[in-house]
């Protein structure tokens, strides 16, 4: 099949297509967009990436994306110091942020355990958070993996490894979302919510 543009869009269009939630279809509507919007959308499109291909770092503290090391998390004074949230991605980190749902400090795994995939505790940070756990400063450790099979796995090794340094280790809650509806929910779902239930 004969491309339909010049090798400079095609190359654009393949090149986004190995996004996360597009693929060549929708890599193609974008790049249509883009190149009828050049100059509003394109060109500083261009620019931006340009400058987070240049600046963007890991912090070598939490493990977290951004343009400064340490992260801008890390150095801000009124995060709480004693708690520290484990997440398995800077995408699980950008959520709770973007909800609030946490003040204190965070620890990206960058990933899971997961013995099918071959993935073991040293290709994760895993050493780094017992370090930093191990500290006078910390007392909680919260575990914000998924409520997935390498998630509860994850969690389950970690909360052994911290057995003996007398921080606390709390989970995430699992169960029913706020406005759902128990005869829509999946039978895992409906479990965790069964196992986690609380007074009232």
């Amino acid at each position: 099949m004969s491309s339909l543009s010049g090798p400079e869009i095609e190359r654009l269009i393949q090149l986004l297509g190995k996004l996360p939630g597009l693929g060549p279809r929708s890599a193609r509507r974008a790049v249509l967009h883009l190149v009828k919007k050049k100059q509003t959308l394109l060109e500083p499109l261009a620019v931006a990436m340009a400058d987070a291909a240049e600046k963007a770092v890991i912090c070598t503290t939490c493990g977290n994306v951004d343009t400064q090391d340490p992260c801008m998390i890390c150095i801000d004074p009124r995060r709480e110091p004693k708690s520290l949230c484990v997440v398995e991605d800077v995408g699980d980190l950008w959520a709770l942020e973007r909800a609030g749902a946490h003040k204190g400090r965070y620890h990206v795994l960058g990933g899971t355990l997961s013995a099918l995939d071959g993935i073991g505790p040293e290709d994760l940070t895993i050493g780094s958070l017992l370090e930093r756990a191990s500290g006078d400063e910390i007392v909680e450790v919260i575990l914000a993996t998924n409520a997935t099979v390498d998630g509860q796995t994850t969690a389950h090794y970690i909360t052994d490894r911290l057995a003996t340094t007398g921080v606390s280790v709390t989970r995430l809650a699992h169960g029913v979302p706020v406005g759902g509806e128990l005869d829509y929910l999946d039978d895992g779902t409906l479990a965790a919510a069964m196992k986690s239930r609380r007074p009232v």
